[in-house]
């Protein structure tokens, strides 16, 4: 553990109380609204939903004034920390056919109920610099991630990384297990910067092998960097090794045995020996370089049982500062020694090093599936202290990250980051009653849990909707929304299928108009194309073109609601570990931009100790 800590008592983090006030409303508000989130697209046109929920003869709301209003809605000044009552939220829909008809009042509260303008989220900048307590600040460390990883997953890991590893460090900790580690670019990256051991279990045997052979290629990457920034590395490689190519493996011939010793550049954070399996890598810190700003190092290649073989040649090409010296007056004396002392010293140090070969620099891939029961112990067979992480872990893993957190005395702080909120199983739907399942992914919170609170399943998907992409492009892809509820009309009319189950796929980008789109689809849905002449299909067409305009309002009315439903999960997950007596910090951080990663809050916590 540190020996410095500054107390979380420093963050100004809204109180349990007030957390719970904030659902409550959101709760409210939610209750009422929820009936446009849970309106499926593909069934506008064939159940009416403007009719239904919004328009009519005599409506208050009309497409137009929605769509103008979703165009200021940036420049709507949100009311922070304000307290909605239901009485409010009365004015908002009709008591009597519970349709919208205060649309300036909607936008407020939805806007205003959104996690950004609730005065709940904690300051990543003030996190970090809680967990760094008195500590020095680390030297920004840069790598070129998006050369192997593209825009949005390089801005993911690099904003994470740094934070667990902040929560490593302040735990005293070297193991991070992350959960649902899919490809393997968060831990792979966790395991080479910042030198962190770390476990990473998925569910796919294909992500797992896909994540092994990514992290065996990052790590020439790594080596292929380091390589081309650093000067010399040491002064270990020669100028004729270092015109190679730079992915190539380096081989150097030594005098024992005739064995090879195989030269390899990549990271290091100190003077340490690593090793991944059966072989010994010897780390070496490279000369200062203006080059680069990464720490990297030499590594120097051989199994265990060429060791005492190879060592004289690997001595000799050592230089002189790889050796840590006991304290600094032995250093100065160490000019004195005799050239076999040295020798000796050096081989002990290396001796000395092998009992931390697999303690650093390490991610091991392991494919399970893990629920709130699981032994990590049956797993993972060196488990300590750790901290358990998931970036955008699907579904139900995201409340499974929380719930092994609180259960698990061995994890000591969490960072997760959920996504694909349409995944979660809900224990109060009513498809929940055939299932035997034990935990559900919501509701968490015993106040939601009391309330037998249920969003449904188009709901949550509405939930995964970016506000903030949408309102940069100022729409959503209407077009090919349009062409999927007009099908709709027309297979139910045309072919009497009711259900709107049916999935089409990426037809529309493959179709050159609407007749083009229909044609591939009915033969998709195994339908009578034939039957239909084109002129059938155009008057649809023409029918429904003059009515676009409510769909395009309809969806924006469900991207203003979608904040607040992701809202409403995170703050149940959040209320859920505010119940939990173990835990010393828990709070809500924006991790990502939301334009570049939409689902960008974190559930962080920290234990007591």
């Amino acid at each position: 553990m540190a020996k410095h800590r500054e107390p979380f008592s420093a963050l100004p983090t809204a109180d349990r109380p007030e957390v719970l006030g904030r659902l409550r409303s959101l709760s409210r508000f939610l209750a009422r609204a929820l009936r446009i989130s849970g309106a499926h697209t593909v069934d506008f046109y064939t159940q009416d939903v403007w009719g239904q929920l919004v328009g009519g003869r005599d409506a208050a709301v009309s497409p137009d004034s929605v769509l103008a209003a979703f165009r200021g809605q940036g420049q709507r000044q949100a009311s922070p920390a304000k307290t909605w009552d239901g009485d409010e939220f009365s004015s908002i829909f009709s008591e009597e056919t519970q349709k919208l008809v205060n649309l300036e009042t909607f936008l407020d509260a939805a806007k205003d109920l959104s996690l950004p303008n609730l005065g709940i989220c904690t300051s990543l900048k003030q996190l970090i610099g809680v967990l760094r307590g008195l500590e020095p600040e680390k030297m920004a460390k840069e790598m070129k991630t998006n050369e192997f990883m593209n825009n949005k997953k390089s801005h993911e890991v690099l904003v994470m990384s740094q934070l667990v590893d902040c929560l490593a460090n302040y735990c005293g900790i070297k193991q991070v297990i992350d959960l649902g580690s899919g490809k393997g670019y968060l831990s792979s990256f966790l395991a080479l910067q910042y030198n962190l051991r770390v476990h990473g279990i998925d569910s796919s045997n294909t992500n797992t092998h896909g994540a092994t052979e990514r992290n065996r290629k990052l790590k020439k990457y790594w080596r292929a960097y380091g390589s081309h920034s650093s000067a010399d590395v040491g002064g270990l490689v020669s100028e004729r090794e270092k015109e190679r190519p730079a992915l190539d493996d380096m081989k150097c011939k030594g005098t024992g045995g005739g064995k090879l010793l195989a030269y390899n550049s990549g990271p290091c954070q100190d003077r340490a020996f690593s090793s991944g399996g059966s072989s010994l890598v010897v780390s070496v810190m490279p000369s200062t370089s203006k080059e680069t700003s990464l720490p990297l190092a030499g590594h120097l290649e051989l199994d265990e049982n060429e060791l005492s073989q190879a060592l004289p040649s690997l001595l000799k090409i050592l230089p002189a500062d790889a050796v840590e010296m006991d304290s600094p007056s032995k250093s100065l004396q160490q000019g004195g020694l005799c050239h076999e002392e040295k020798e000796r010293r050096k081989t002990e140090n290396i001796k000395a090093k092998t009992s931390k070969l697999n303690k650093s620099n390490a991610f091991s891939p392991l494919t399970t599936y893990v629920t709130p029961e699981t032994d990590l112990h049956d797993i993972i067979a060196d488990l300590e202290d750790s901290v358990l992480v998931g970036l955008h872990t699907c579904g139900d893993l995201a409340p499974t990250t929380l719930r092994l957190f609180a259960a698990k005395p061995e994890i000591k702080a969490m960072c997760s980051v959920g996504c694909c909120y349409h995944l979660l199983s809900e224990e109060f739907e009513s498809t929940a009653e055939e299932s035997a399942q034990e935990s559900w992914g919501f509701p968490m919170c015993q106040y939601l849990r009391e309330e037998a609170w249920c969003c449904g399943r188009n709901a949550r998907m509405s939930a995964c909707l970016a506000l903030e992409r949408v309102a940069i492009s100022q729409g959503l892809p209407t077009e090919s929304l349009f062409y999927r509820a007009v099908l709709q009309v027309i297979i139910q009319e045309c072919y009497g299928v009711t259900k709107s189950d049916g999935h089409v796929g990426k037809i529309f980008s493959k179709s050159s108009c609407f007749l083009d789109y229909v044609r591939k689809s009915l033969k998709k849905l195994g339908l009578d194309e034939s039957k239909l002449p084109d002129s059938c299909i155009m008057d649809y067409y023409e029918k429904y073109r003059l009515r676009m305009n409510e769909l395009e309002a309809f969806n924006m009315l469900k991207v203003v609601l979608a904040p607040c439903i992701e809202t409403l999960i995170l703050l149940d997950r959040l209320c859920y570990l505010r119940e939990q007596d173990t835990i010393a910090w828990s709070g809500v951080v924006q991790l990502f931009d939301p334009v570049k990663s939409p689902r960008c809050y974190a559930i962080i916590a920290v234990k007591k100790w």
